[in-house]
């Protein structure tokens, strides 16, 4: 009966440990119009606001207002609220470590061409349930936004862009920025209803959402997010085997590191060499972290970025 009960619980066990199958679900490649789904050239990214963000300045949240307590955030570790704005606005708000770097890592991508739905930052803001107010710590506001519905979530490992350059370049960013959590939970299709005047605007977006579990540590189980000692010590290419990129990644879903390119890790980090200091300072800052704290991200980032562009094709 044990040697029953302990092969049963090694078939769960090993069956959660078989990787996903990558695949795309097209028959060809993607067209320009279905590639922007995902991710738009950014051809002005010099010019590119990382600190207010995409979205602008006219969509944060105002500090000196009080914020109506509507619900209590209910899935994942990090606390947080629904709630209200006097103009009858209304707001995700994420407490904890990850509020701090969903923020930035929103900004980088958004930046690169990733879309992003409209994320700020707040050191402190109040709060009212019932006929009490309290002052709260530092969290992310994400507006529910008119343009954007949320349609449900979308596969890293199954979907139209498996294969492309665009893809495999947003892989790379998230090993680049030790983003752990990397599951389909935490990604988001939108239905997009105020789409750009362009003939390659897109009518729905496949963003990469609740990014807070990075800028630390690499880990499975609940690791450390905004740790700079632990980002610095974590290494990023180990070697390259028979074309393809051997990561030093020990998070969720080791799929997502593999059967990568040299000439993947080369675009993305050529594409984010496109970005300045002072940009990478914006980013940091609209995150709500000082400059010195900012600075050391920012050094260990741009190492990794060198020792991607030295890969030989």
């Amino acid at each position: 009966m044990k040697r029953f009960l302990f092969g049963t619980c090694l078939a769960a066990f090993c069956a959660g440990c078989v990787a996903p199958i990558m695949r795309s679900t097209m028959t060809g490649s993607p067209t320009a119009v279905q590639t922007a789904e995902l991710w738009e050239a950014p051809n002005d990214l010099a010019e590119r606001n990382l600190f207010d963000g995409p979205w602008g300045k006219e969509l944060a949240p105002d500090p000196t207002v009080v914020y109506a307590f509507l619900t209590a955030k209910s899935v994942g570790i990090s606390p947080g609220y629904g709630v209200v704005d006097p103009k009858g606005r209304e707001w995700s708000v994420k407490q904890g470590p990850e509020a701090k770097v969903e923020v930035v890592i929103s900004r980088v991508l958004s930046a690169l061409g990733y879309h992003q739905p409209p994320v700020y930052y707040l050191p402190r803001w109040t709060l009212a349930s019932g006929r009490s107010q309290r002052v709260e710590s530092e969290a992310r506001f994400r507006p529910k936004h008119a343009g954007l519905k949320d349609e449900g979530q979308w596969s890293w490992q199954v979907n139209p862009f498996v294969g492309t350059r665009a893809y495999d370049g947003l892989r790379v960013l998230m090993l680049i920025l030790n983003e752990s959590d990397l599951k389909n939970s935490n990604n988001t299709l939108y239905a997009v209803s105020q789409p750009r005047d362009s003939p390659t605007a897109p009518h729905r977006w496949y963003v990469v959402r609740d990014i807070g579990t990075a800028l630390g540590e690499f880990g499975r189980l609940d690791p450390t997010r905004s740790d700079n000692g632990k980002f610095e010590r974590t290494r990023f290419i180990k070697s390259v085997k028979d074309g393809v990129v051997d990561f030093d990644y020990d998070g969720r879903h080791q799929e997502l590191a593999q059967h990568i390119r040299p000439a993947d890790v080369r675009w993305m980090c050529d594409l984010l060499s496109g970005l300045s200091v002072a940009q990478w300072r914006d980013a940091f800052r609209a995150g709500g972290y000082d400059m010195a704290t900012g600075d050391r991200f920012i050094a260990r980032v741009k190492e990794k970025i060198a020792q991607g562009q030295a890969l030989a094709l």
